[in-house]
């Protein structure tokens, strides 16, 4: 049995870079960042900062690119993907990214964090209790799996 599993719940450190791929599939990436902070034996307060590629696809592409701004705080689940290439300078590089599988909004709809995005929820005339549900993205829209079908 393999398991490649990651789950972070951090902030964006910029917006979404959006692309399309020649056969027209939309790709978002961005940065989520992680903190960690405990107390040293001397009594100071430490913190240590990590920083996630995230990629996204297809439709979950799409609302990452329309709804996510900097600063936006998300739970992020998904797989680990290793890249490698040769650059310019001929030194072989490594990339980890996580590519989304399921991601959550966690800021209250109409939150802004960053005075500087262009992030506003589409204006409608439903109540307001409906515009602060936020979606829960599924990247696979399959079935769920019940737990009678499970083979072990």
């Amino acid at each position: 049995m393999n398991l490649n599993k990651a789950m972070v719940i951090g902030n964006l450190t910029r917006d979404p870079e959006m692309r399309s791929t020649p056969s027209g599939q939309n790709v978002a990436s961005f940065s989520v960042a992680t903190s960690l902070t405990w107390t040293d034996n001397s009594g100071q307060q430490q913190k240590k900062t990590e920083f996630h590629n995230i990629i996204a696809w297809r439709k979950l592409a799409d609302i990452c690119g329309q709804y996510l701004h900097k600063g936006s705080k998300v739970y992020i689940e998904g797989r680990l993907q290793t890249s490698d290439w040769t650059g310019q300078d001929g030194v072989k590089k490594y990339r980890t990214e996580i590519i989304v599988e399921n991601m959550i909004m966690l800021d209250k709809a109409g939150d802004n964090n960053n005075s500087n995005s262009n992030f506003s929820p589409k204006q409608s005339n439903a109540p307001r209790q409906q515009e602060e549900e936020l979606p829960t993205i599924n990247a696979d829209e399959e079935e769920e799996i019940s737990v009678e079908n499970i083979p072990f």
